[in-house]
């Protein structure tokens, strides 16, 4: 009788082996039946009732697993804590966020505030920062028999049973739609094309080139592309229908004639265009963000390359009546490892890895700091143009050459105990940290905003 039960139940799980491998698929995301500038998840839809319109504060969330979400966790705390007078108005700092845009670990903060808000308070450590993620993504991988066999499939991967986990454990199911009727901040997801090598940011804008509908799309699929890295994480998959919905922008045409006049939106152009072929691209497939952008704000860079300048940019998204813009970049880079010029012997596929995700990364933040910097004049004389010279806002004349721009830094170098440093750098890039090194990266963050020169100069010209 033993035997009969055993050899029965061989033979079921027989039988459902090519039954689960056949069923099982990643979630395909929703196309776009009529493409309309007016609808979906759009920035210029976005913001938090009663926040300045005179101020535009972006904040910026870089990658580094559990440590850069507790790291951006811990900015958020302090910018709740902290309390200015704006048009006559006491209001939190928290309040006047515009745009969170974010990547890889960093994308886990963001998300969450955006489809909770308030709540991220009171719940996110014992969700996910003081949760051992990556052990729960690692049992159910190995030990839960109805994975392995879904895990046959080619069309589900290791990265989509992840989006899973966050979606149920973490994000109780949120889409985009849903951050969008929290009438908070816009939140930006960023992943990385893996065949294009560009940013590829969850705002519907992106969804356009591909028909597709942002707004019933889970937050979990987005954070899941915006941390898989290479080799360990699957990339998630999209498809493209592309010229389904009536979508032609205009400014890649334009830009394609500009290419000796703006190198730059010529060649933004350029990586563009695959996306509207469909003969050529249709599967889009994300890896994480951080390969492309670890601090989270080239998509900014884009948009206003895009649309042409500065002031287009403002008027696109509702903001005209700025007169200070704000980024908070909150960069939690790793230390570099050095080890590997210690020995003769050639660097093994991990260390490699390791360097790729690492070293270049930081390197490459440096420039694209830099790069912005250089752009704040040029950007505040388009907005000064362009605002004096519009006739919407000849009303406005004696203010419209009023703007400025603020770039608040916050990472671990602004520390001045050189042990801190180079403990929290050395914190590892996983999902799962020891709550006191949760608790030492929000401590960290909290010290560093609130003795921020350029915070503190925000803050006093606010009052």
């Amino acid at each position: 009788m033993h035997q009969k039960y055993n050899f029965s139940l061989f033979f079921a799980v027989l039988l459902a082996v090519p039954f689960a491998v056949n069923c099982a698929h990643y979630p395909v995301n929703p196309p776009l039946e009529h493409y309309s500038p007016e609808t979906g998840y759009r920035l210029k839809k976005m913001g938090v009732p009663g926040n300045s319109g005179n101020l535009l504060l972006i904040l910026s969330f870089s990658g580094g697993g559990t440590r850069a979400a507790a790291f951006s966790y811990g900015v958020l705390e302090e910018l709740a804590r902290t309390e200015v007078n704006i048009n006559s108005r006491k209001r939190r700092m928290i309040d006047e966020v515009d745009i969170i845009s974010a990547v890889s670990g960093g994308s886990f903060t963001a998300a969450y505030y955006g489809l909770f808000g308030d709540r991220i308070f009171k719940d996110f450590e014992s969700y996910f920062l003081k949760k051992d993620i990556q052990g729960a993504l690692i049992i159910r991988q190995f030990f839960f028999l109805h994975n392995w066999f879904r895990l046959f499939s080619p069309n589900f991967a290791n990265n989509d049973m992840a989006a899973e986990y966050y979606d149920k454990y973490v994000f109780e199911g949120g889409t985009f739609g849903d951050i969008a009727s929290q009438e908070g901040p816009a939140i930006i997801i960023n992943a990385t094309d893996m065949t294009e090598g560009v940013t590829f940011p969850f705002e519907q804008e992106m969804f356009d080139l591909i028909c597709s509908d942002l707004s019933g799309f889970p937050v979990a699929r987005a954070v899941a592309a915006s941390s898989a890295v290479p080799v360990v994480l699957s990339p998630i998959t999209l498809r493209n229908y592309a010229g389904k919905c009536g979508y032609a922008p205009d400014w890649i045409r334009d830009a394609l004639k500009e290419r000796d006049i703006s190198p730059r939106r010529y060649y933004q152009a350029v990586h563009t265009m695959p996306y509207l072929d469909i003969s050529r691209k249709r599967y889009v497939h994300l890896l994480d963000g951080g390969i492309a952008d670890n601090l989270g704000f080239r998509v900014v860079i884009d948009r206003i390359i895009e649309l042409g300048d500065a002031w287009n940019s403002l008027k696109n998204t509702g903001m005209e009546n700025t007169h200070k813009v704000v980024f908070v970049v909150v960069n939690a880079e790793t230390e570099v490892d050095m080890s590997p010029d210690m020995s003769e012997n050639p660097p093994g596929p991990l260390s490699v890895l390791r360097s790729v995700t690492t070293t270049s990364l930081s390197r490459y933040s440096i420039e694209t700091l830099e790069l912005l910097k250089l752009n704040f004049k040029l950007w505040a004389e388009d907005i000064r143009s362009g605002r004096c010279n519009d006739p919407d806002f000849k009303d406005h004349s004696d203010s419209c050459d009023d703007i400025e721009f603020y770039l608040v830094e916050v990472d671990f170098d602004a520390l001045p105990d050189e042990s801190e440093r180079t403990y929290l750098k050395s914190l590892p890039t996983s999902f799962t940290l020891p709550a006191e090194s949760v608790d030492a990266l929000r401590g960290a963050a909290h010290r560093i905003l609130k003795t921020s020169k350029e915070f503190q100069r925000l803050l006093g010209e606010l009052k």
